[in-house]
């Protein structure tokens, strides 16, 4: 079993966004594993520099989406974002110093941040676009 399973209530668009996500999911198992395993310092400059350059992609694509349906809650969102891509900017730092928590803690934040954020975050957009009717690439 996997630490953190895709589940069918965190499917956005079953597109472009799906995918982000499940590759988000990917490399907080990955991750995960190599801790359990002890390889958790080796893995985890690598997959910390992957996960801020994809997450920070992710959002802007994901940003992108709701602006061009005027969704109303944008700005919060953005927000969020930024909080999100500043722990993991702070994590890596942390990793950088020499602290060997970090491995497990940012399986940790990822699981869980990741968790909210497509239930909670990403379902309030896609309740949006079925309200509304907005054109966008997802599908209501």
């Amino acid at each position: 079993m996997a630490y953190f399973e895709w589940a069918e209530d965190m499917e956005i668009d079953r597109g472009p966004i799906d995918a982000d996500h499940r590759h988000l999911v990917d490399l907080v198992n990955e991750l995960h594993t190599a801790t359990t395993e002890g390889r958790g310092r080796e893995v985890v400059g690598a997959i910390l520099t992957e996960l801020i350059g994809y997450t920070t992609d992710h959002l802007r694509r994901e940003e992108a989406s709701m602006a061009a349906v005027n969704f109303p809650h944008l700005a919060r969102h953005k927000i969020g974002h930024a909080h999100f891509v500043e722990s993991l900017s702070g994590l890596q730092k942390q990793y950088e110093a020499g602290r060997i928590s970090v491995a497990a803690q940012l399986s940790t934040v990822l699981r869980d941040w990741l968790s909210l954020h497509i239930r909670r975050s990403d379902k309030e957009l896609l309740e949006f676009i079925r309200k509304t009717g907005a054109k966008s690439g997802l599908s209501p």
